[in-house]
């Protein structure tokens, strides 16, 4: 019982992380475009919400609907004022942006909220499990954090496959040119999809903040975990992510199950033979779709 205790708890894990990952996958599927600060703009939403919780003590599921909308509009406006001007200059100039990005993120929080780690209140909905057996049971929080990401994935394929908006996503992925040919401004796309991507970031944030402490320079550990549940999956795949993230989350409590002091490396090790056997990924998208 404890080996698949630690498998249900390794799914429900996966669901964060895939969560964690989505707004990457989204944003490299339409714009190849590695987001190095990934990690600490989730870290951002996360002392967003702390900072609404504190001034107007709403709860930190309430602080949702003013923390999504502030993240999209920043993604947004990052997007059109900054990314949108590396994106015809190679690969390099984008991910530096990015990188350059994160490093003021971490300096900006630790300016306003200092180095201490910082933690968001749920109340009871951080402890309450539904019990199966007498020997496994299910958090709440865990299993909600695993049913949103599959919401936000099917939701993001939905709107990819049909909508207008997400033919306008995947016309500019696979082809800039020619989508610029039939009217798409490829700026407003790409802005408007880290938008999106940052929305599914702040979700993540505030869902982190409630399942453990973090801090300024949190943020570089959160990403290589949603980079490698990304990649286990397949650059640029969500419902790759989604698998990627599960597979990632089994292997770290398997990890922990075998030694504790494994956990971690469990989990980096199957990154590695993942990238060794299938350097696409598992689910690696053909062409140029989102």
């Amino acid at each position: 019982m404890d080996w698949v205790n630690a498998v249900v708890q390794g799914v429900l894990l996966g669901g964060f992380y895939a969560l964690l990952a989505t707004g990457l996958s989204l944003m490299f599927g339409v714009m190849r475009l590695v987001n190095l600060a990934q990690g600490d703009l989730t870290i951002l939403a996360a002392f967003l919400s702390l900072s609404l919780i504190e001034a107007t003590g709403v709860g930190p599921f309430v602080s949702l609907a003013v923390v999504v909308p502030l993240m999209m509009v920043g993604g947004y406006a990052l997007q059109r004022g900054l990314l949108n001007r590396t994106l015809d200059q190679g690969v390099m100039p984008p991910i530096l942006v990015t990188f350059g990005l994160a490093v003021v993120l971490q300096n900006v929080l630790l300016s306003l909220y200092s180095a201490d780690s910082q933690g968001i209140d749920a109340g009871s909905a951080e402890g309450a499990s539904i019990a199966i057996t007498n020997q496994l049971s299910i958090g709440v929080l865990p299993l909600a954090t695993l049913v949103i990401a599959v919401v936000i994935i099917v939701g993001l394929q939905a709107m990819l496959g049909r909508t207008q908006l997400g033919r306008s996503l995947r016309a500019t992925a696979d082809d800039r040119e020619a989508a610029l040919l039939t009217g798409i401004d490829h700026r407003h796309v790409y802005a408007v999809a880290t938008a999106i991507a940052m929305g599914t970031v702040a979700i993540a944030g505030v869902l982190l903040g409630i399942r453990t402490t973090f801090g300024p320079f949190d943020g570089p550990v959160r990403l290589i975990f949603a980079f490698e549940a990304v990649v286990i999956g397949g650059l640029g795949s969500l419902w790759g992510t989604l698998v990627g993230g599960i597979i990632l989350g089994v292997s770290l409590t398997i990890g922990n199950q075998i030694n504790p002091a494994y956990q971690v490396l469990a989990g980096h090790v199957v990154f590695l033979i993942v990238l060794a056997f299938r350097p696409n990924g598992l689910f690696a998208r053909k062409g140029r779709e989102a």
